[in-house]
Formats: C-alpha cells, structure tokens, sequence
C-alpha cells in the first residue's frame, strides 16, 4: 500500500468517534444559541470569486488563500474567513433591506500559510452577523451571544478583550501618516513589537510627540478604568469618539450581566483592515490562538454595491474543542452506543431489542458473536 494515500496533507486531520461526537455536540450547543436570539442559518459556497477576498477588501493576503481555476478560466478560492461571504451575499440578496439582517452559520475556512505552528489550515468555524445596525447596542449583543454561547459549552474561565480600530486610526491620522506607513506600524503594534514600531517612525521621520502617542496604545489593556486614561492622550475627534463609544459599550455589557467576561485592549489590531470600529478576541488558557474573534465592518458591503453597517463574530470550534479538552470539562448530551451482540439463534429476539431501544433514542449497534 502507498503510505501517502493513508495520511492526510500538512495542516488538516480526520476527525472521528467521540471526539467528533463532542465536536458535533458543542456545534448545536452553539447553534441553539444563535437561535435563541434571533439568528436564521445561512449557507455559502465552500469556494467564492478571487475578487471576493482581494486586497481591495482588506481580508486574508493573497499568498495565504488556496486558489485554482475554473473551466472559464476564472480565478476561484478556497474561502479563508466568512464575513466577505456574508456582505456579498447580503448585498445580493438584500439590496434594498433596511431593517436588521441577522445571519448565522457553520462551515471550514481554508488558509494557506506556511508558518503552521502547530495551526490547522482548515478549521471549522461557526459564527453571526448582524448587517443594517450600526448602534453600540449591536455591538452589545454579538458580545453578549459570543459569552452567553461559550458558557452554554461549559467554558468559564475566559475573557473577551475588546479594542477600537478608530482609536489608532485617529492618532495615525493626527500624526500625518500614510495609508502604507499605517499599515505597517499596525502589524507592529498588533505584535507587540515596540522596537519595530520605533524603528519605522523614527525613518519616517515622525514627530516625537506621535511617536509617544502612538507607542502608547499598547499600555491601555486591562479593566474598563484603562478608557479614562486612553481618552485623556489624545485630542483627536476620531478617537475621543472612539472612546466614548467603549465607555456607552461597557455600559450596555453591564445590563446583558456579562461585564465580568470583559476587558479592554486599544493595542489590539485586526490583520483584516476591513474592520472598521469595535474588535474583539476571546481568549482561554491552554489555547494559544483567540478561540473566537469579530468585530464591525461599516463599509465592508460597500464594495458589493450595498452600504450598510455591520458586526459579526466567529467561533473557531477546533480551538475552542482543544480548551475544553484541556480544561477537562465534560460534555453532557453524548449517549454512549451500546453493543448488542447476536448470533444465528438469537438474533431475532437481539434485533427486536435494539428496535425498541431506538426508538426510545437510545444508539445502538447489533455485533456478530465470532
């Protein structure tokens, strides 16, 4: 036999037996959740239009999707995250919608990045979006479901820090720097690479009052009291807005009773630059990668012909399943099969059992005695 037939490539796995059981068991937990607060399923294409996830767009580089061509010639991909799905399908199909549009879905997003880490290339991903609501009281409620759904799977001790786009952007604006300058200085601050953001303002020249500005968003992570502090840097109208906004957020947090889950982290950057505002990770311990993520995209639909605000989240279910095993939580609602074993004289009588077994929703498997 060709040993490479039976294994699988670098970066994906087969999942069976209890494990995917257990997988399958949080997934509805999950779902029933998005349900509960009014979110109806939607499905799109495994693969989408190159054009769909372009650097226009601002999602994953090109480098990292899978892409191949069709029998046009077209150029396709493997999709890498959901939300461009979603803003294009929204814009398709609810061009002239004005009220609420609540979406909710489950499905494998595909990257093809070499520096794995341990990283799958394909993960499951199960996540909302709620498009034509640009109110902090939306932003509210995605937080909330996310906490409220990562509780209903028997996680408790995680944390959803949250940051603000607009607050860097308004001091990058200040400060006079341009679109690729800007760029680059977020990858650095996303990583917590101070000496490198250094380095890049200081060759381009940048004031020494920005410079400290700018390397001080990293400092403003912890409680809500950090807000305070953040606000009292800067005189742009941009991010005092965008403070005020955290400040009215926390506020609407504290009424769903799920402030204990939060924190705050202005030094927090997204690498898709289609976000727009709010942002936020959920992070857990024995977990080394956000276990979910979202935040809002206002001008995202834009580009499919539809302006609209909009906010959505996903749930990385692979890493979540990884915390869970980690911290040893149980799952309830996983029956175990029982083996009803026969033979050519009792069969009949084994296979009449099991019927009745089943139909009382109990698994069962019929085993030839040998």
């Amino acid at each position: 036999m060709n040993k490479q037939l039976v294994h699988t490539p670098e970066g994906v796995r087969d999942i069976y037996g209890k494990e995917y059981a257990r997988k399958l068991t949080v997934e509805d937990v999950i779902h029933q959740q998005l349900n509960l607060y009014g979110y109806q399923d939607i499905q799109t294409p495994t693969f989408e239009f190159f054009d769909v996830f372009s650097k226009e767009i601002g999602t994953t580089p090109s480098k990292e999707l899978y892409k191949f061509f069709d029998k046009e010639g077209n150029t396709l991909v493997l999709r890498p995250d959901f939300t461009p799905s979603m803003a294009r399908c929204a814009a398709k199909y609810f061009m002239d919608e004005n009220i609420p549009i609540r979406f909710c879905y489950l499905g494998n997003t595909f990257t093809n990045t070499s520096n794995l880490q341990g990283k799958l290339k394909e993960v499951t991903q199960m996540g909302a979006e709620l498009i034509n609501d640009g109110s902090v009281e939306a932003d509210a409620e995605l937080i909330a479901m996310v906490v409220e759904a990562l509780l209903a799977t028997g996680l408790r001790d995680f944390q959803v820090s949250i940051g603000e786009v607009e607050y860097f952007k308004g001091i990058c604006a200040q400060a006079g720097l341009d679109e690729q300058t800007e760029n680059e200085l977020r990858e650095f601050i996303s990583g917590k690479n101070i000496f490198g953001a250094e380095e890049l303002l200081a060759g381009k020249g940048v004031a020494d009052t920005y410079c400290n500005m700018l390397l001080k968003v990293t400092d403003y992570f912890g409680s809500v009291e950090v807000l305070k502090e953040a606000g009292g840097l800067v005189c742009n109208t941009r991010s005092l807005n965008a403070i005020e906004r955290l400040q009215k957020l926390y506020q609407v947090l504290c009424r769903y009773g799920v402030e204990k889950y939060v924190s705050f982290d202005l030094g927090m950057l997204s690498k898709y630059n289609y976000y727009t505002g709010v942002i936020f990770k959920v992070y857990t311990y024995g977990v080394g990668e956000p276990i979910a993520k979202g935040g809002r995209y206002d001008h995202l639909l834009g580009y499919f012909g539809k302006e609209a605000p909009a906010i959505g989240f996903v749930v990385v279910v692979d890493d979540l399943m990884s915390a869970l095993e980690r911290q040893k939580i149980d799952f309830d609602g996983i029956d175990e099969i029982i083996c009803l074993k026969y033979n050519a004289e009792n069969y009949e009588s084994r296979l009449l059992e099991a019927k009745g077994l089943r139909k009382n929703g109990k698994k069962v498997a019929l085993i030839p005695e040998r």
